[in-house]
Order: structure tokens, then C-alpha cells, then sequence
């Protein structure tokens, strides 16, 4: 099994988190932030990444992961995370 595609990001509360692309259809993806510390991955969070190009239209194509992470800007992963929401509701 090949490794999933992976970024870094350096949230505002000082940690860095694993950026990873899943769950790609036609037209979005979830983009998932791993937080670093597995003992807290009650604080992971994820974001819904919406594609607006030709792909979308058609119901058969899939996003590829790898390619949506590439072409992410530091600005697009800033972004989805400032509306990310957590994945497990145990720290709220």
C-alpha cells in the first residue's frame, strides 16, 4: 500500500500539523489536520475541499489526493483550517 501524500501545517496554537487529502470524489475531498501527538488525536480536525474545475462535473472522475495537496497554496491550507471542524466532539 502506498503512502498517503502528506503536508505540514503550523497552526496558531503552535502545533504542526499532518496535512492528508481523503475521501476524494468528483467535485471535493476532506482535507484532514493530524494533530502531532497520537495521545491527542481527540484533536484532529478536517475541512471540506470543494473543486470547482472540469472534474466536477463529471460524476465518474475522481480527485486524485496527491494533486489536490500539491496544489493547495500555504494560504488554501490556512484557510480550511480557520473553518475546520474537530473530528471526534470529545474536546469540546
Amino acid at each position: 500500500m502506498a503512502a498517503r501524500p502528506m503536508r505540514f501545517f503550523a497552526a496558531p496554537d503552535g502545533f504542526r500539523y499532518h496535512v492528508e487529502v481523503s475521501n476524494p470524489g468528483s467535485s471535493n475531498a476532506i482535507v484532514v489536520f493530524r494533530h502531532p501527538d497520537p495521545d491527542f488525536a481527540g484533536r484532529d480536525r478536517y475541512a471540506w475541499f470543494i473543486n470547482r474545475g472540469p472534474e466536477a462535473r463529471s460524476v465518474t472522475s475522481r480527485l486524485d489526493p496527491k494533486r489536490v495537496l500539491d496544489e493547495l497554496t500555504d494560504g488554501d491550507v490556512a484557510k480550511l483550517f480557520r473553518r475546520s471542524m474537530p473530528v471526534s466532539a470529545g474536546w469540546n
